[in-house]
């Protein structure tokens, strides 16, 4: 039996308190881009192994370090001078078989892919270069990976815990909304000048929002300084549109605040990201698996991204207790906030944690026994669809960053 703790909690508000601080480092951040690639690398071992072997083999690409390169942007088109690197590192089942898994190639194909699929001014073929530092995995966690087939059950590769929490708040949907308004393909059709790496930095302060945006422009589509300005104007007034269409609040709007009077300190770039001059990236330092960095909310250290899907319960109980905590808002008609934490045990079934915690906030009164009884039924329905999570990653389903 899994042990459920199930309290009621006052304090998984933020929006009620007097300060709360929301990021989001978009698609083109160095940092996002690592996770992506990462993540496109273990979606694409995954299918190769169930395409070759019937079953997902053990691997974890979740360490990538993506090197800035060198570039000297000019109103009317710059140069890329050095290209960035990435390096991938991790473990993976090289050869099973009798039959070798194309690591390398795996990664370049993926890789330059998924940058043709989201920039529209890097090439992946002359912009960046990739580094595949794969070695098998060690012979313990290989074994463990492969005992699930005698056992038919997928044991935990590490002792590790996931946190979740639902619903998004006020200013948590406002910062998501607009770094995917500013990056949807719409935006970038119309106004090919506006890049791929945009940060937005949501702060409320009482009843006062202030969103700080941080947006790379592409030099080839401005001629001048003025073109730039100009472009910067339009960008907070689509800021703007989107937080009346989710805020009452009074919102205060500040695009590229580094930007001085000489040209080179204007956040003008050739490709879309500032990873071409100088600006490195990992994975794991930037968005939870719900696509936001949430100080005021539970969170925890490990990287979703290029974990295995299988076992890697770092991954899978992230996203599993958010969810779960998704489910018991929409499910439960007192509860409206939720908060899940689950710990593992290495070697035993991921499907068994050894503690489900469930904080919840409740409209009103306080919890009852039948409500409690909800929620544990809720908790082990998720637990139950625990092997659906490999099928809704690879179908893009879920989103790790």
């Amino acid at each position: 039996m899994v042990d459920i703790s199930i309290s009621q909690s006052r304090e998984i508000f933020p929006a009620a308190g007097p300060m709360e601080i929301v990021e989001r480092k978009g698609m083109g951040h160095p940092d996002t881009i690592c996770d992506a690639l990462a993540e496109e690398l273990s979606l694409a071992l995954c299918r190769f192994y169930r395409e070759r072997f019937g079953l997902i083999l053990h691997h974890n690409v979740d360490k990538a370090l993506l090197w800035g390169g060198a570039s000297h942007a000019a109103f009317g088109g710059g140069e890329v001078l050095a290209p960035m690197e990435l390096f991938l590192a991790g473990r993976a089942t090289l050869e099973y078989q009798g039959v070798r898994v194309p690591i390398e190639e795996l990664m370049v194909e993926t890789g330059r892919q998924w940058l043709r699929e989201h920039f529209h001014a890097l090439d992946p073929e002359r912009h960046i270069r990739f580094h595949a530092m794969i070695r098998p995995g060690s012979h313990e966690l290989v074994e463990l990976y492969l005992r699930q087939r005698e056992s038919g059950m997928a044991l935990a590769n590490d002792t590790s815990c996931g946190v979740g929490f639902a619903p998004l708040d006020e200013l948590e949907q406002l910062v998501l909304a607009v770094e995917n308004h500013l990056n949807s393909a719409p935006v970038k059709a119309a106004h090919p000048a506006v890049g791929e790496d945009i940060k937005v930095m949501g702060v409320r302060n009482g009843n006062a929002i202030f969103l700080t945006v941080a947006c790379a422009f592409i030099d080839r589509y401005l001629d001048t300084r003025d073109d730039y300005m100009t472009k910067k104007i339009e960008v907070a007034a689509w800021v703007r549109q989107v937080a009346e269409s989710i805020t009452d609040k009074p919102v205060t709007i500040n695009v590229n605040t580094a930007d001085g009077d000489d040209p080179d300190s204007l956040y003008l770039t050739v490709t879309g990201t500032s990873a071409e001059a100088g600006d490195d990236g990992e994975v794991g330092r930037g968005n939870r698996v719900n696509g936001l960095i949430t100080p005021y909310r539970p969170m925890n250290m490990e990287a979703a991204a290029g974990k295995n899907p299988v076992t890697h319960v770092g991954k899978l109980y992230n996203i599993l207790a958010r969810q779960m905590a998704e489910d018991l808002v929409a499910a439960l008609p007192e509860v409206v906030a939720a908060q899940c934490y689950l710990v593992s045990r290495i070697g035993h079934p991921v499907d068994r944690p050894q503690i489900i915690d469930l904080r919840l906030g409740l409209r009103e009164g306080g919890l009852s026994a039948a409500l409690e009884g909800r929620a544990r039924e809720i908790a082990r329905q998720h637990l139950g669809g625990m092997a659906t999570l490999q099928d809704q990653l690879l179908e893009r389903a879920i989103q790790v960053f």
